[in-house]
């Protein structure tokens, strides 16, 4: 019985694409990056557990911030809560829940902010 197989990984280039089966940074059918979602103002911050184990992280959405500004504000509130955490795809996450600490301090840093979530 023969399988059908597409390379995904080669020594001499790394990644491929399954689609035009180039290494990823010569992919001649990338789609466009995500984009951030629109910002209306809002920070939102909200607590989620899904897909990871159980374990709750607080996300932040809305944060209208260049790529810099927004990396020294992530590392801010990483100190500030005591925890790790990253960017993606311009949503934050703070490890644990943290949406009291972190709606007062962004509060006091001049943004408009909202619980969202149960």
């Amino acid at each position: 019985m023969a399988r059908d197989s597409t390379l995904v990984y080669s020594t001499d280039s790394g990644r491929m694409c399954p689609d035009c089966r180039h290494p990823l940074a010569q992919c001649q059918c990338q789609k466009p990056p995500m984009a951030r979602p629109s910002a209306d103002g809002i920070v939102r911050l909200r607590r989620e557990t899904k897909g990871r184990k159980g374990k709750g992280v607080t996300l932040i959405d809305g944060l209208d911030l260049e790529d810099a500004a927004l990396e020294s504000l992530v590392k801010t509130l990483k100190n500030r809560c005591g925890s790790g955490g990253s960017i993606r795809d311009g949503i934050v996450e703070i490890q644990g829940d943290h949406r009291q600490l972190l709606y007062r301090f962004l509060q006091e840093q001049g943004f408009k902010v909202k619980l969202a979530g149960g």
